[in-house]
C-alpha cells in the first residue's frame, strides 16, 4: 500500500510516526512505553503485567472495564496490550468513520486510568490464569531457561506465578506514575491521515495529561555469561524432545548484516525446500523448525529451534551442522542467494497490504531505537545481500564463542551431551 511518513517531535517530549495510507479504509493506533519488567525489583516482577491489563479498563470517562470495553467495541473497534522485558504497547485498530473517537478513547484510558482495587483482584486472578496456561508451552519455557542462564532478563512462568504475590495496587500506580510519562511515549499511527487529521493528532499528544520529565528510560545494558554446558530439562510428560541452539554476539548487528542473516534463515529453516528444514521433512526427521534473530542494546542472537522425537534428534542436529558449516566455509551458491532474495522481496509485499502490517512493520524498530525502517528502502535492502555478507555474518554471530544447547524432555543428560558435542565443531569453524 502506497504511503507517506512524518515523524513527529512534541515539545512535551513525545515522539512518533504519522503514516499517510490515502483512501485507507482503518486506523491503526500504537502506543509504546520503556516500562517493562526490566524496571522493577526482581520480587515485583509482575507489575508491568498486571498494570497493563488493568489500563484498558475504568477509567475516569467510563468507571468500570466492561462497559469501557463495550462502548470501544460497539462499531468492530480492537485493543489490546502487551507487555514485554523491555516496553509495554497499546494498540487499537478501528473503521475510518470513527477514528476520532477511537483515538480519544484510547488517550483517556492512557492517562486517566482509575486503577481499582476490585478490577485489580479481578485482573489478578486473569493473569495468573494467562501465566498457566504458557507453562505448557515447552517451548517458550525452554527460551526463558536458557535466557537466564545466559545472563539476560528473565523470569519463567513458574516463576512469575510465585511472585505474582509481591504485587501490590500500589506498586501498580507507583510503576504506572513513574514510567507513563510523555518523554517516554512513542507512537506509531497509520490509516487515511489527512493534513486537518494530522493537526488534529498532533495538538491532542502535544497536549496530553501525562507528566513531562524530559527524558524516556534507557534500554538495560545486559552482560552475557558464557555456558559451558549443554541445559537439561528434566520433564517426564514430554514424549518428544524441544530444543533451542543460541548463540550471541557481543554487539548489535548493523543493517546490512541484519538483512543478510534474515535471508540466510529463509535459506536454512523457513520454506519446506530450504536447506535445513527441507532436507528434513524429505527425510521424514522433523514437522517444523524455525530459526531467528534477536537483538537488545548492546548484543545479537541467532537462535534455531524445534521440536522432534529422540530417534530422531541426532540427524536433525547432523543436518544443521552440516548446512551451517557449509554456510562458514563459503560453500553457498550464489543462485540460491538470488533465489532466496526473490522470495524476500514477495514475503515483503505481502507484508504490506494491510494498515495494521504497515504500522507494525515500522512500529517494531521505531519503538526499540527510533529508527524508520522505511519500505521504499527494505526491497533495494534486500537486494544488495550478497553471499560474502551472508557469510561474514554467519561467521560473526559464531566468533565470540557465547552458545549453549538447551533441550527439554525425557531424553536424558547424556543423551543432551552427545547432541552438544555434535554441535561443537561448528564454533572452532567459525574462527577458521
Amino acid at each position: 500500500m502506497k504511503h507517506t511518513v512524518f515523524e513527529v517531535s512534541l515539545p512535551n517530549g513525545v515522539k512518533g510516526l504519522i503514516i499517510h495510507i490515502p483512501n485507507a479504509s482503518v486506523m491503526r493506533l500504537n502506543f509504546s512505553f520503556r516500562a517493562g519488567e526490566y524496571l522493577v525489583p526482581k520480587k515485583k516482577w509482575e507489575t508491568p503485567h498486571l498494570m497493563e491489563h488493568l489500563l484498558l479498563g475504568a477509567n475516569e470517562m467510563i468507571p468500570k472495564a466492561r462497559d469501557f470495553q463495550a462502548e470501544f467495541g460497539k462499531n468492530g473497534a480492537y485493543n489490546n496490550a502487551s507487555t514485554g522485558v523491555y516496553d509495554i504497547t497499546y494498540e487499537a485498530e478501528s473503521a475510518d468513520f470513527e477514528w476520532d473517537r477511537t483515538l480519544g478513547m484510547m488517550l483517556i484510558a492512557i492517562t486517566k486510568p482509575l486503577f481499582l482495587e476490585d478490577e485489580f483482584r479481578a485482573e489478578y486472578g486473569n493473569v495468573q490464569e494467562e501465566i498457566m496456561s504458557r507453562t505448557n508451552n515447552h517451548s517458550l519455557q525452554l527460551s526463558m531457561v536458557m535466557r537466564k542462564r545466559f545472563g539476560l532478563i528473565a523470569k519463567t512462568d513458574s516463576e512469575r506465578i510465585a511472585l505474582m504475590p509481591n504485587v501490590t495496587i500500589d506498586d501498580i500506580r507507583d510503576h504506572y506514575y513513574r514510567t507513563h510519562l510523555a518523554a517516554n511515549m512513542r507512537f506509531v499511527i497509520a490509516g487515511n491521515i489527512t493534513p486537518k487529521r494530522r493537526t488534529t493528532i498532533e495538538k491532542l499528544l502535544a497536549n496530553i495529561e501525562l507528566q513531562d520529565n524530559g527524558k524516556r528510560f534507557e534500554l538495560p545494558d545486559e552482560q552475557l555469561k558464557v555456558i559451558t554446558k549443554p541445559i537439561y530439562i528434566h520433564n517426564k510428560s514430554v514424549e518428544n524432545l524441544y530444543f533451542y541452539i543460541d548463540t550471541y554476539m557481543n554487539r548489535r548487528l548493523k543493517d546490512p548484516e541484519a538483512d543478510a542473516l534474515d535471508l540466510l534463515n529463509t535459506m536454512l529453516t523457513e520454506t519446506l525446500y530450504s536447506k535445513i528444514l527441507g532436507t528434513a521433512r524429505e527425510r521424514g526427521l522433523v514437522y517444523s523448525m524455525g530459526s531467528g534473530i534477536t537483538q537488545a542494546r548492546n548484543l545479537s542472537n541467532w537462535w534455531f529451534g524445534a521440536q522432534v522425537s529422540d530417534k530422531n534428534a541426532a540427524a536433525l542436529i547432523d543436518i544443521i551442522t552440516t548446512e551451517i558449516g557449509k554456510v562458514l566455509t563459503g560453500d553457498i551458491a550464489k543462485k540460491d542467494v538470488e533465489i532466496t532474495k526473490q522470495y524476500e522481496l514477495g514475503k515483503f509485499q505481502r507484508s504490506a497490504q494491510t494498515v495494521g502490517g504497515i504500522a507494525n512493520g515500522y512500529a517494531d524498530r521505531y519503538f526499540f531505537d527510533e529508527v524508520i525502517d522505511e519500505y521504499s528502502q527494505i526491497p533495494g535492502r534486500i537486494k544488495a545481500v550478497n553471499k560474502a555478507v551472508t557469510v561474514d555474518v554467519a561467521r560473526a554471530m559464531l566468533a565470540d564463542n557465547i552458545w549453549g544447547l538447551g533441550v527439554l524432555g525425557y531424553c536424558g543428560r547424556g543423551f543432551v551431551e552427545k547432541l552438544k558435542q555434535q554441535l561443537d565443531p561448528l564454533w572452532q569453524q567459525s574462527k577458521a
